[in-house]
Order: structure tokens, then C-alpha cells, then sequence
């Protein structure tokens, strides 16, 4: 064979076997089952946040364990109750209270109490257990957000996580669709200052809005609050505030000439 003619043969050569290679490549890479990384994955809390369950606590617009003070004139939309403490630690006049004041005894505020201790066991119990299921959701969404100091944000929904104190100075939007969830895991206390207002958009409802709160909580004078209150310690509510939500303290609730409705 000439010289001549042995180039272009081991040029086919080389052109063939380059070219099984390329199929038998393409054929690896499609028959491979694609890397899909879900947000899931890389979000652990990027799914859908459960609300937290109230269980018969979820049917108390007021709830303590030690009590319910009040400056006259509170107004009080929904069932209030307050165990393992008399009666006659609930200092709200009936006048005050559209729902039911439950007592565990015959202390309570005179016409209206009703006596239901088993009742208000079991909704104390169960406030207790949706305090411990909030505190212990994990992955938070938002940790530590604006070193605790959340004026003037606007809080999409999910697990919110401060392992100090959280203070609101300025007014803050909470902002999401009905079936939104927020969580706000507060490991000190949480302070809003007078004056200041939660203001909720895009359909958020207060139902769905849980404040964990370890320390004591402080509505300054005038100001308003929205969401459900699990509170470890003390509910304060200076004079004038006002809340669509929930007061549900392992302590006592404090109001002074406040108005108090329950989330629709």
C-alpha cells in the first residue's frame, strides 16, 4: 500500500472512533437521571409552615395561669379564663367582656362567671403544650433579623427565630396571602413602643400569626398589635393598646382601658 493512501484511511480511523465515543457518551448522559435540587433541599423551611395548634386554648380571646388585672374600661371581645388561680384574680368586670368569663371557682366576677375548672385545665394544658411546639420548630427562615430590632420591616411569612430581646420602635407591615404562616420564636422580651402599629396586607390574618415569647411582653400606650401572643411569662398592655389576637400567658395578663378581639 502506498504511503499516499494510508493517511486518509487512519483519518477515518480516528473520525469512527471519535464518533462512538460521542454517542456512547450522549447515551450515558440521557439515560442518567437528572440532579434536580429541590429549594427544599437547599431551604429546609422554604415548604409550607403548620400553623400551630391551639387546641382548646384556640378558643380563649384571654388565657393565664395567674390571673387577669385590669384599669377600668377594658373591652373585650370572646372567652376569657383564667387556672389554676381563683376566680377572684380575674379583676375584668363583665360589662368588659363580650364571651364568657370561666373561673375555677366561685370568686369570679359576679354575674357572668361561669365555673368550668376541667375546661380551663385542659385549655391551660393546651396552651402550655402549643408554647413548647413553637419554641421548638427548627430551620428558622429569618434568624437573629435586624439584631432584634424589626421597626419599620416588612415580615413575609415563616419561622422567625431571635435569640434575644425583640423590640418594634417603628410601625412593620406583616405581609402574605390567608394561608400564610408566621412564627416568631423571641428567646427575651418582646417590646412594642407607643404609638406603634402592626399593619397586615395582601390578606394576612391574625389567626396565623404566632408570637413564642420567653420574657415578658409590653404593648406600649396607644398602640396596636395583631397575631396570637404565647407568652412564657407576663402580657402587658399599657394604656390605650389594642390587639386583634390572642393574650395567652403562663402568668398573668395585664390591660389597662384596652380592646382585645379575637382573630377572625
Amino acid at each position: 500500500m502506498k504511503s499516499g493512501n494510508v493517511l486518509p484511511i487512519i483519518s477515518m480511523v480516528l473520525i469512527g472512533l471519535m464518533s462512538g465515543c460521542s454517542k456512547s457518551l450522549d447515551t450515558n448522559v440521557a439515560s442518567a437521571t437528572p440532579l434536580v435540587v429541590k429549594s427544599a433541599e437547599l431551604f429546609p423551611n422554604s415548604g409550607t409552615l403548620k400553623a400551630v395548634n391551639l387546641g382548646l386554648a384556640g378558643n380563649f380571646t384571654i388565657l393565664s395561669k395567674s390571673g387577669i388585672t385590669d384599669v377600668y374600661k377594658s373591652a373585650v371581645l370572646g372567652d376569657i379564663g383564667s387556672s389554676p388561680i381563683t376566680g377572684a384574680a380575674i379583676l375584668l368586670k363583665c360589662a368588659e367582656v363580650t364571651g364568657t368569663i370561666y373561673t375555677v371557682n366561685a370568686a369570679g366576677p359576679l354575674p357572668c362567671r361561669v365555673i368550668n375548672a376541667s375546661r380551663l385545665t385542659i385549655a391551660v394544658g393546651n396552651m402550655q403544650t402549643a408554647y413548647t411546639d413553637a419554641a421548638g420548630r427548627s430551620n428558622p427562615k429569618y434568624l437573629n433579623l435586624g439584631a432584634g430590632n424589626i421597626g419599620g420591616k416588612t415580615l413575609k411569612a415563616g419561622l422567625y427565630k431571635w435569640t434575644t430581646a425583640v423590640i418594634i420602635p417603628t410601625n412593620i407591615t406583616i405581609s402574605g396571602s390567608p394561608t400564610d404562616v408566621w412564627i416568631f420564636q423571641v428567646a427575651g422580651t418582646l417590646k412594642m413602643s407607643s404609638g406603634v402599629r402592626i399593619t397586615l396586607s395582601g390578606g394576612a390574618l391574625a389567626r396565623n400569626i404566632f408570637w413564642q415569647t420567653a420574657g415578658a411582653v409590653t404593648l406600649g400606650t396607644t398602640s396596636h398589635f395583631e397575631g396570637v401572643i404565647l407568652g412564657q411569662t407576663g402580657i402587658n398592655m399599657q394604656t390605650g393598646a389594642s390587639i386583634n389576637g390572642r393574650l395567652l400567658a403562663q402568668t398573668a395578663v395585664t390591660l389597662q382601658m384596652n380592646t382585645v378581639n379575637r382573630p377572625q
